[in-house]
């Protein structure tokens, strides 16, 4: 059920003039968005749905102005503060003399439930994405997951809260976040600094992280997932297909690059020789694309999607919502079967049946390919012998130069794909990349080591 926790309205309130509390009073302070008073106009209310009220009929003044901006804390390199124990965000507009003629005072608010609509996501142990346009519910859904990952999975969870967002303002965070560590950050420009410095010092198992903006943001976040912790974050962006195409951001769903294909595979492609493609693993391996707090879709499989849409494939998230009255889950598209998409069987163009792949493991552990194999979409199974199989794994120890299993892969002509290590985390990474990381030479695939 989804319910308000706590919001503490009223101690924006107190800020404003008399006149205009008594205005806004008026209203339903449950959809109360943000309070906006500019120098020498009238103040305004903005609530949910985008609808904006008028408060009073006297303009916003210098003395009004001194007087909130007196009232609260000092204003961070951001030009925003906050009010100590709540989540609310009070920003600020300057003039040339560094004056503030202007306030936009968001009300922040702990909701649970919210993050019912993607409840098996966070089950899974993934890196999650939430995306979404500045006011959609990021921010409030990452608070929550900050909580439920910490009470309830008992995670040691560290939240990077730049400017007090997640946590409240104060040294002490607000209950709404569970028991996850909050690290404070002095200066938004050093938050990549910070994202590292949690993980070498705190030992986390999870890093939340709001608004990753820039570059170097981008790759401290790839430089955490790559060290085996687990990763919830969110950015400004429509869909995935805006990530894809913003060269600051486009690192966290594996970058893009450009590629010559050679003539038989432009040829079976359907496409031009020169063709964009991920460069690397994503960052993410989920990505949540919040369309309101009652309208979702879920990418289940990141670098599926990313590479689907370099190709011009149909992408078809999964749409879920939930019914605002009885808050039931209801899923409108269920995302479809990977086997039953005709374009993907070209990423198997070893398979024998063209629909499937079947993996002979050489040295590895049959129940840990087993379970790799349960947590993907691609329709994958164990071969039981060499001859019945599609593609062989092995473990790198046992597979030196001159092993036989070369020798064997060469004759029957099946690739062999090279595992580092025999561990869950090393079988499942080579798993994800299969549908588009592995080169494939149509004359002699078995010839090397993919």
């Amino acid at each position: 059920m989804v319910n308000i926790v706590k919001d503490d309205v009223k101690k924006i309130l107190d800020l404003l003039p008399i006149d205009v509390q008594t205005d806004i009073l008026k209203h339903d302070l449950s959809k109360l968005i943000e309070v906006v008073l500019d120098l020498g106009r009238i103040p305004e209310a903005r609530f949910a749905k985008q609808k904006t009220i008028i408060l009073g009929n006297r303009k916003v003044t210098t003395e009004v102005l001194e007087n909130i901006t007196c009232s609260i804390g000092e204003f961070d390199e951001s030009n925003r503060t906050g009010l100590e124990g709540t989540l609310h965000r009070i920003s600020a507009i300057y003039n040339k003399k560094n004056d503030v003629i202007g306030l936009t005072m968001r009300v922040g608010r702990s909701i649970s439930g919210t993050v019912d609509i993607i409840r098996d996501c966070l089950q899974e142990s993934k890196s999650l994405l939430l995306l979404g346009p500045p006011g959609v519910g990021k921010t409030t859904m990452l608070r929550e997951i900050a909580c439920k990952i910490s009470n309830e999975q008992e995670k040691r969870v560290v939240v990077i809260d730049t400017s007090n967002e997640i946590g409240g303002d104060g040294d002490t965070p607000h209950p709404a976040i569970g028991r996850a560590r909050r690290m404070q950050v002095s200066k938004q420009r050093v938050q990549h600094d910070v994202m590292i410095e949690a993980v070498e010092n705190h030992t986390p198992e999870v890093i939340v992280i709001d608004e990753i903006g820039t570059e170097k943001e981008a790759y401290a976040s790839r430089t955490i997932a790559e060290r085996g912790v687990r990763l919830i974050g969110t950015a400004h962006g429509i869909d995935l297909e805006s990530i894809i195409q913003n060269p600051t951001l486009s690192d966290l769903v594996g970058g893009i690059e450009s590629v010559t294909l050679g003539d038989e595979e432009a040829k079976k492609r359907g496409t031009r020789k020169t063709v964009l493609e991920r460069a690397s693993k994503p960052t993410f391996d989920i990505c949540i694309e919040i369309i309101d707090k009652y309208t979702v879709k879920v990418h289940k499989n990141v670098a599926m999607s990313i590479d689907s849409i370099l190709r011009g494939w149909t992408v078809q998230p999964e749409l879920r919502t939930r019914n605002k009255d009885t808050d039931e889950i209801t899923i409108l598209e269920r995302a479809p079967r990977r086997e039953a998409q005709a374009p993907i069987t070209n990423n198997f163009p070893y398979s024998k049946n063209g629909e499937s792949l079947a993996i002979y493991p050489y040295a590895i552990s049959k129940s840990l390919l087993k379970r790799s194999i349960e947590s993907t979409e691609v329709e994958l199974c164990i071969a039981n012998t060499i001859d019945e199989a599609d593609l062989i794994f092995a473990l790198k120890s046992y597979a030196s130069p001159d092993a036989q299993i070369y020798d064997i892969s060469k004759k029957k002509k099946i690739p062999i794909k090279i595992i580092d290590e025999n561990s869950l985390l090393s079988i499942k990474s080579t798993l994800e990349d299969i549908v588009s990381d592995i080169p494939y030479t149509e004359d002699e695939p078995w010839a090397r080591a993919l």
